[in-house]
């Protein structure tokens, strides 16, 4: 288990760094992400390197057994960048410059600020690829955290190069975008620009593309300095840091270029939907690169210091939320940062080695997390545990999210709330793109996968046809990849499957309100300016938000109705499995109520069942985790062997916020085989 967190003792005088090392061994730390924001101080100016501090720090660090994730230092570049290299800077969509004085503030399609970094990440792979303490590659720093799209003149020579590679000619972008609506047609690649500020909305079908282009070009600036360090002989692991579910870049896309899969994760102690929240960001991860253990690269040890309200960790809730990433697929625990700043926009986040010194509680619990984490036996991989799959796809996000709707919709929080379903029971749900279903799981949950490729309406056909339960809709399968009605209506691909026709989308009145009565942390709250409509299904009194779409049923049959008497919930038999479709986004009791229908027909089962509320389960191969997220004690009972101590687990009492970490053998199988250990992942050209 790797346990440490990202250590800048650049900003911090030499006489410090000794007992930062004797502090880290003191906390169990075993690795550090070393120089993330360095550049300045590794070239002070162009032409100018100073290495003599980083030897220093990297070789007491070797001495003391810590181990170095090595930044490639280009998250953040120095003020000497955008005084000489103005071209560098980014701009908004009305063309106003992003100016120095935070970060992030490059344009990532600069052909300049490329050939700055790629001559950064080259002096500081040629100077320590071979170093002994160096295991891992820091590459970046959440590439588009504060600055996801930048419509600079920079970016709009690199989109049309984009448009150019992936259309050929013009009149192919023409047909894709509809760019006949409007006068929008373009005679050549020059006269298309990103879309920046207009007077009213842009042509979808542009947006979609545009969006696509944003992420490509994030990943184009973490593959360059992939290359630039396979270049320079590296054979330790690679990769970026990821944010869970963020919108802007194609996680899943970029999925295939990490060796191993990074995360920072900072749940709200306030949220009621933390522990989901969290849980649902943590299985997203997971499910990037099944098999491979994934490490946390960022979690708060306390409060952090950019919400409006700053709240701390109540006792013992560091070790749940360690413990919800362990259960998950983690095998390396990490915070921001080491030793707390003293100065700068983040001084008042919390580290693993606070301001107020060691006498404290966060020192304490940081002490004994690491005790407890490097105690734990070795851990079995992150296996195909689960039987449920949720169908999250970015593409369909940023299109079902364009303006123009008939509803507006919070994709994300939606798919929350599916998923929440499944979690309340401890059941447990991998997080993929249609595309990668397939017959391992027994139940898929596809919500509002409103564009759906051809791949992946073929994937979830061939799920349903081998056995599969399949549940829909609403607002899916209505267009194709170019984000464009395919001819022949709504549901074209998955409508025979689900033994319905489609005839409108039916969005339930009410004043705009910007969302879709969706809570700023993802939970659907009521919302009075939408209209809602009662509906029934089996012994649940719900109601309809947003859309009660009418469905007529061709083969299928009717589970449950709206109070007008059209189908709201459907139920085909197909082939050798069963496709069903709810025509509306139902509330939570709603949700609740048709994942208990579906539950039943397909015969999933939980982790362990009967445990009391607040308490969440979770399974990772013989490796299962309980933990009470609770303010009460809670009673469980379990048929396993604790995984620390060596006894029967039996019936106890877990505390608030303690964990239980049991081994229990998956039913049919032998012993689990061990997972490489992380750090094994070298890459691959």
């Amino acid at each position: 288990m790797l346990y440490g967190a990202d250590y800048n003792p650049d900003q911090w005088p030499e006489e410090v760094w000794d007992d930062d090392v004797r502090l880290m061994q003191e906390a169990g730390v075993n690795i550090v992400s070393l120089g993330i924001f360095a550049w300045s101080r590794i070239q002070p100016t162009e032409g100018e390197w100073d290495f003599a501090w980083l030897d220093t720090v990297i070789g007491k660090l070797h001495a003391g057994g810590i181990r170095v994730n090595l930044a490639t230092a280009t998250a953040s570049p120095p003020p000497w960048v955008s005084a000489s290299y103005p071209e560098t800077l980014p701009a908004d969509e009305s063309g106003a410059t992003y100016w120095p004085g935070s970060r992030q503030h490059f344009a990532p399609s600069s052909p300049t600020y490329r050939r700055l970094a790629g001559e950064l990440v080259r002096s500081i792979a040629e100077r320590y690829v071979d170093h002994p303490a160096v295991v891992m590659w820091h590459v970046g720093n959440e590439f588009g955290c504060h600055l996801p799209m930048d419509f600079s003149d920079s970016a709009r020579d690199a989109y049309r190069d984009w448009l150019r590679a992936k259309y050929t000619t013009v009149e192919a972008l023409n047909d894709a975008w509809g760019t006949s609506f409007w006068s929008q047609r373009y005679a050549g690649f020059d006269e298309v620009f990103p879309p920046r500020l207009a007077p009213y909305s842009h042509n979808p079908s542009s947006m979609l593309d545009w969006r696509r282009f944003t992420s490509d070009m994030l990943l184009e600036c973490y593959l360059m300095e992939r290359e630039i360090l396979l270049a320079a002989g590296a054979t330790q692991p690679i990769t970026t840091n990821f944010m869970g579910p963020f919108k802007p870049a194609d996680y899943a896309a970029w999925a295939p270029h990490m060796d191993v899969i990074a995360d920072d994760c900072y749940p709200d102690p306030s949220s009621p939907t933390r522990v989901r929240d969290s849980a649902f960001q943590r299985d997203l991860i997971r499910s990037l690169k099944p098999g491979v253990p994934w490490l946390l690269w960022e979690q708060a040890t306390d409060a952090v210091n950019w919400r409006p309200s700053n709240p701390g960790k109540a006792p013992g809730q560091l070790m749940a939320e360690t413990a919800q990433s362990v259960a998950r697929g983690a095998d390396g625990i990490m915070f921001f940062q080491w030793r707390q700043s003293r100065a700068g926009s983040e001084k008042f986040h919390s580290a693993m080695l606070p301001h107020a010194g060691t006498d404290t509680a966060t020192w304490r619990a940081v002490t004994e997390l690491g005790a407890r984490l490097a105690a734990l036996p070795e851990l079995p991989p992150p296996g195909r545990d689960a039987k449920v799959a949720l169908a999250f796809d970015w593409e369909n996000w940023w299109a079902v999210e364009e303006r123009d709707h008939p509803t507006e919709l919070d994709y994300l929080a939606v798919c929350r709330e599916w998923y929440g379903a499944f979690h309340a029971r401890g059941i447990m749900v991998d997080i993929v793109p249609p595309e990668q279903v397939d017959d391992g799981y027994d139940l898929v949950v596809a919500p509002a996968l409103y564009l759906l490729r051809d791949a992946g309406a073929g994937a979830l056909l061939r799920f349903v046809e081998s056995g599969g339960t399949l549940l829909a809709g609403p607002f899916s399968d209505v267009v194709d990849e170019h984000d464009q009605f395919r001819d022949g209506g709504f549901v074209t691909q998955l409508g025979q499957a689900l033994g319905i026709r489609f005839e409108n989308f039916g969005a339930l009145g009410g004043a705009s309100t910007g969302g879709s009565g969706v809570g700023a942390q993802g939970g659907r709250q009521a919302d009075a300016s939408h209209e809602t409509l009662p509906l029934r299904i089996a012994e649940t009194t719900a109601r309809a938000t947003l859309v009660a779409e009418t469905v007529h049923p061709t083969t299928a049959d009717v589970v449950a109705d709206f109070e007008d008497g059209r189908p709201a919930l459907t139920r085909n038999q197909y082939a050798a499995g069963e496709a069903w479709y709810v025509a509306t986004v139902p509330d939570a009791a709603g949700i609740d109520a048709v994942a208990s229908e579906l539950i039943a027909a397909s015969g999933v089962e939980p982790v362990v069942a009967g445990l009391p509320d607040g308490v969440e389960v979770a399974r990772r191969g013989e490796l299962v985790t309980v933990i009470n997220h609770g303010h009460e004690p809670a009673d469980i009972t379990l048929d396993g062997v604790d995984w620390e101590s060596g006894a029967a687990v039996g019936s106890r009492t877990l505390g608030p916020q303690e964990v239980l970490f049991a081994r229990m053998p998956v039913a049919g199988t032998g012993p689990e085989a061990s997972a490489d250990p992380v750090l094994a992942h070298a890459p691959t050209a």
